[in-house]
């Protein structure tokens, strides 16, 4: 890895968990190096390790230290066959970063599996059994007037519908079993899944009234039998689903939440108040949220909580469940996007060249 590549990857110990994130977000190389002055490597980073850290209790400010991973493998840069080396045990480690040192511990260099391998490489596809349920029955209002002649899931991002980029990035993962719960303009969409031809299994349900955000789920349990996902159809979300269903499975859920990092400015001084007298005033903060992106993992007992054709919104569902059983969120720090109110959407054509 050429100098001015692997610096990027570098970080202090003392960096917060958020400025890792993002600088994870920019490199875009799924892992960072964290090092002392002397850039002697101490430990590495990635987004699972982030993840478990907020899961179990840290915040956004805390430093990567308290989740680096310390015992990570490595190469000494005076190896013979140095990418052999590497090859073989990426291979056998299932890794696919292998930072290099020199002596005195100090990291030089860095072998990535795309230096060694084809990217089409990485992992080989497997083809998932679980559904994914894309909820298309909204009038889509916050997207007036546009959604007076064209139902959302059929908005056009670029040369395409926002649902078949949805397809698209569960069908890169492995996922091909889709069924949507239809209803405002349901006529154009089905024709839309009919004339195209699609290299997934699709099929839909039809409300006969407007059942809330999460009530269409109702109408199939007769259609669904395992582990399955839930979208809807204006978030757009860059993930792994496999990791995802990996995450929702080992944490025992019944249901997950993926969620996404957002910093939400105040553009005011906010004042600190105790019995009606001030205390401090903070001028602009900004807070960090993990913000519902409206993608799940449902296990199919989730469908015992509805009547069927009855109306139910999904924050419902979650306070109904949330009463009885566990609910994980799976957190990331980017990748997501809400098409559904204009100014979202707008942002979304801008960065469609780079997303």
């Amino acid at each position: 890895m050429d100098r001015t590549k692997l610096k990027p990857l570098l970080i202090p110990a003392n960096t917060s968990l958020k400025a890792a994130m993002q600088k994870l977000s920019e490199t875009a190389e799924k892992i960072l190096f964290v090092i002392n002055e002397d850039e002697k490597l101490l430990g590495t980073v990635t987004d699972g390790d982030i993840r478990r850290g907020l899961l179990n209790g840290l915040n956004f400010v805390e430093s990567v230290e308290k989740v680096m991973y310390r015992k990570f493998i490595s190469l000494s840069f005076d190896v013979s066959d140095l990418k052999k080396q590497a090859e073989r045990i990426m291979i056998e480690k299932k890794i696919e970063q292998i930072p290099i040192l020199d002596g005195n511990g100090l990291i030089t260099d860095a072998i990535l599996w795309t230096d060694l391998f084809d990217t089409g490489q990485t992992k080989k596809k497997v083809n998932y059994p679980n559904q994914v349920v894309i909820m298309a029955g909204g009038k889509g209002t916050r997207l007036d007037p546009f959604t007076r002649i064209l139902p959302k899931p059929l908005i056009p991002i670029g040369d395409k519908p926002v649902v078949e980029l949805i397809m698209e990035r569960f069908y890169l993962h492995g996922f091909l079993k889709f069924i949507y719960t239809l209803n405002y303009k349901k006529e154009y969409i089905k024709l839309f899944l009919k004339e195209n031809d699609f290299p997934y299994t699709i099929d839909w349900v039809e409300e006969k009234d407007f059942l809330g955000t999460a009530g269409s789920l109702s109408l199939l349990k007769d259609k669904i039998t395992d582990t399955f996902f839930v979208i809807n159809c204006d978030s757009i979300l860059d993930v792994d689903f496999e990791d995802v269903l990996k995450w929702h499975k080992q944490q025992g859920a019944l249901l997950t939440i993926i969620g996404c990092h957002k910093e939400v400015k105040v553009p005011f001084g906010v004042l600190e108040l105790n019995k009606g007298c001030l205390t401090n005033i903070i001028e602009k903060p900004i807070y960090d949220v993990t913000i519902n992106t409206g993608v799940y993992v449902m296990e199919p007992s989730v469908l015992s909580y509805m009547t069927q054709g009855e109306a139910i919104d999904m924050n419902k569902l979650i306070e109904l469940i949330a009463e009885k059983e566990k609910i994980s969120v799976y957190p990331v720090s980017h990748g997501w996007i809400d098409i559904g109110q204009w100014e979202e959407y707008r942002k979304t054509i801008e960065r469609l060249g780079s997303f």
